[in-house]
C-alpha cells in the first residue's frame, strides 16, 4: 500500500517517508472487542503482512460470543471472554480486565468496538499507551449514534479517527482521522460502510506508529516523530482514502 497523503502541520518528509525503526523485541497488543470484530481483523490481516509493527498476543471481549472471538482463535491468537455482567460494580471489572491484560504485559491496549466507559482507574494505568477508533471526525459528535447525527445535521464531511484513550470519553489527542464525503441520498448504512472502512484503513497505521516509536502521548497532546500533531491530526481526505481503498470517485 503506498503512503497516504495527510492534511497536516508538519513536513511530511520525516513523517511518513525514510524511517527504520530500531531493533527490538517485538512489540506486545492486547485488543479488547465487544462485538464482530472487524477492526481486529483489519490489524491482524497487517500483522499477517508484516504492517503492524508488533504481535497481537490476547482479544479480550466484554461479551462472551462476540463473533471477534472467532476471528482472534482462527488466527492464533489468545482469545479471553470476560463477561461484565458477572461483576457487580464497574470497578470490580475494570480490576478483573487489569489483570487478564497484565498477565499478557503488552506495550498497547487496542480498543476495537469495545463498548465500555473505562474508570479512571483503568485509564490512569494505561495511560499514554491505549488507542481507540471512533466512527467520527473528532471532536465532532462524540458519543453513539454518530451516523444519524452527521445524517440529521446535513454536514458535507463525516468520518473516523483515532485517538489516545484518556478519562474524558472520546476526547483524548487526536492522531488520524480519514474523511468521508457525504453525497446526495446518502442512507445510514452506505455512510456506515464507508466509515467502516476508512477505519480499517487508518487504525493500522497508528498502532505500527505507536509500536515502533515513532507516536507517543506527551502531555495534553500527541506527537509523530517528535512533532506535536494539529487537533485533528494528520487527516486523509475522501479521495486519498477513496484511492487508497481502491473506491469509485464518479459520486462526487
Amino acid at each position: 500500500m503506498s503512503d497516504p497523503d495527510f492534511t497536516h502541520d508538519a513536513p511530511q518528509s520525516d513523517t511518513l517517508n525514510d524511517f527504520t525503526p530500531e531493533p527490538s523485541e517485538v512489540r506486545r497488543v492486547v485488543v479488547l472487542i465487544s462485538g464482530s470484530g472487524s477492526n481486529l481483523q483489519a490489524l491482524i490481516d497487517a500483522q499477517s503482512h508484516d504492517e503492524l509493527g508488533g504481535e497481537i498476543v490476547a482479544v479480550v471481549s466484554n461479551v462472551a460470543d462476540a463473533h471477534g472471538l472467532v476471528r482472534a482463535r482462527d488466527a492464533g491468537i489468545d482469545a479471553v471472554a470476560l463477561p461484565h455482567r458477572e461483576y457487580d460494580s464497574r470497578e470490580a471489572y475494570d480490576g478483573a480486565l487489569i489483570k487478564v491484560i497484565d498477565r499478557h504485559q503488552p506495550d498497547l491496549i487496542v480498543l476495537a468496538g469495545f463498548m465500555r466507559i473505562l474508570t479512571p482507574r483503568f485509564v490512569q494505568r494505561y495511560l499514554g499507551r491505549m488507542l481507540n477508533i471512533h466512527p467520527s471526525l473528532l471532536p465532532a459528535y462524540q458519543g453513539l449514534n454518530t451516523h444519524a447525527k452527521a445524517l440529521a445535521d446535513g454536514i458535507a464531511e463525516h468520518g473516523c479517527s483515532v485517538h489516545f484513550v484518556t478519562e474524558e470519553l472520546d476526547s483524548g489527542p487526536v492522531v488520524i482521522q480519514a474523511v468521508v464525503d457525504i453525497v446526495d441520498g446518502e442512507t445510514e448504512a452506505s455512510l456506515q460502510q464507508k466509515v467502516h472502512s476508512r477505519e480499517h484503513l487508518i487504525y493500522p497505521i497508528a498502532v505500527k506508529w505507536f509500536l515502533e516509536g515513532r507516536l507517543q502521548l506527551e502531555g495534553e497532546g500527541a506527537t509523530l516523530d517528535g512533532t506535536r500533531l494539529p487537533p485533528q491530526g494528520l487527516r486523509l481526505s475522501h479521495a486519498d482514502a477513496a484511492e487508497e481503498l481502491d473506491e469509485e470517485l464518479d459520486e462526487e
